[in-house]
């Protein structure tokens, strides 16, 4: 028995490496890998093995805070109009309540953070040169695009990199790619970051997708990260004093070199609240946010239910006479907006405490990688519901037991 035991343990912790490594790339082997380890956690830790549940109870605190989180996206049932995408958008985020468990009973000895940081940061640096070398296959043969069923329209524009920026979120989200590449160089920071060759060319590697990718909101993203980790280097004393300019430089340089971006060029930052251009994607998100928020009475007390709020948003566009908006069936694109409007001012106030939570409850070796994954997500959910695509619930899923294990480790 102990045998096979062992043998379901190493297979266990297998999975969790393949979900690591498979994070930078397409979601549909991400959503089977994820859903198996799941089932095999179960096998070996509910019925073989019993595993000890993590030593610091305050660990705990931001999954149990994200458990009550769904547990209120489920309530919302009872308004919900639309009980079948209710049903839908509870069992895509179904991971935030199995992943509760797996932190209340803990996982078995061979979880290394460590050895998941490297899988990751490999991944994460493999994944650049194998997107360059799948776009530019494409570039040079645009008849295979409608072979793989790619979808949407296949943007023909002039220069490669224009290309690639156009093309890439046919094959994976921008915004997505860049979030995982900036966990990637967050943890190879915490692993190397005495030891700048190694450290140095990972970083260039991982940073070089925002350029590719044409990301803007990454932009942003990258300088928080940065102003963060100087501001968590200060020593203690200098923190306070200092921490607050540090910060203010990076927002400063992060939105000066964000202006200089080619997709900002046309943007007009004369009137942020006119709604404008619904032939097209120019300012689609100001116009999306403009339209939600016309009516905050419509679900400012308990929300519309889960996965509401996109339907309430096309019966917007098509009052507004937005048929371009309605047509693209477009979401919120700001996930603080749309779980207001699906659950809420409680259910956004529940959700935005567990994410501040994370780097209060974790302990000295988890605190660094807690903050640069929280100001991720933080940062990245102000232009898109993250949590909208599986990709985005699997790191934070990944994201938070790196930073579990990280925080039950002996030493920094």
């Amino acid at each position: 028995m102990n045998q096979y035991r062992e043998i379901i343990g190493k297979f266990n912790y297998g999975l969790f490496l393949a979900i690591v490594a498979l994070l930078p790339f397409d979601q549909l082997l991400l959503r089977y890998a994820f859903v198996t380890w799941f089932v095999c956690w179960l096998l070996e830790g509910r019925w073989l093995n019993r595993p000890k549940p993590i030593r610091d109870n305050r660990m705990l605190i931001p999954f149990l805070l994200f458990g009550l989180w769904y547990l209120w996206r489920i309530v919302s049932w009872f308004w919900a109009a639309d009980h079948a995408i209710w049903s839908w958008q509870t069992e895509r985020y179904l991971t935030f309540g199995l992943i509760v468990p797996v932190a209340v009973w803990g996982v078995n000895k061979h979880y290394d953070w460590r050895v998941a940081g490297k899988v990751l940061v490999g991944s994460c640096v493999a994944a650049v040169p194998v997107y360059i070398a799948i776009m530019t296959f494409f570039y040079y043969h645009p008849e295979w695009i409608g072979k793989l069923h790619l979808g949407g329209e296949w943007k023909a524009i002039s220069g490669w990199f224009g290309y690639f920026e156009e093309n890439i979120s046919f094959l994976k989200h921008r915004l997505f790619l860049c979030s995982v590449e900036l966990f990637g160089v967050a943890i190879a920071y915490k692993l190397w970051r005495k030891r700048p060759a190694i450290l140095l060319p990972a970083l260039i590697v991982m940073l070089s997708s925002i350029p590719l990718t044409g990301s803007r909101q990454s932009v942003l993203t990258a300088a928080g990260l940065i102003a963060v980790t100087m501001v968590y280097e200060l020593p203690g004393r200098y923190r306070l004093r200092y921490g607050i300019g540090i910060l203010l430089v990076g927002i400063v340089l992060g939105f000066g070199v964000l202006n200089l971006h080619p997709r900002m060029q046309d943007f007009d930052y004369t009137d942020l609240t006119e709604i404008r251009e619904v032939s097209s994607d120019h300012n689609a998100r100001l116009n999306i946010w403009g339209v939600a928020l016309q009516q905050p009475s419509d679900y400012l007390a308990h929300g519309l239910g889960a996965g509401q709020s996109t339907p309430y948003m096309i019966e917007k566009y098509k009052e507004a006479k937005f048929g371009y908006y309605a047509n693209k069936q477009y979401n919120a694109h700001n996930q603080y907006l749309e779980e207001l409007m699906e659950i809420g001012l409680p259910g956004l106030l529940l959700f935005i405490l567990a994410w501040v939570s994370i780097p209060l409850c974790a302990r000295r070796q988890g605190i660094l990688t807690s903050l640069l994954f929280t100001t991720i997500f933080m940062m990245n959910m102000l232009t898109d519901c993250m949590f909208g695509r599986f990709c985005g619930i699997a790191l934070w899923a990944v994201g938070l037991l790196i930073i579990v294990l990280q925080s039950e480790a002996h030493g920094d």
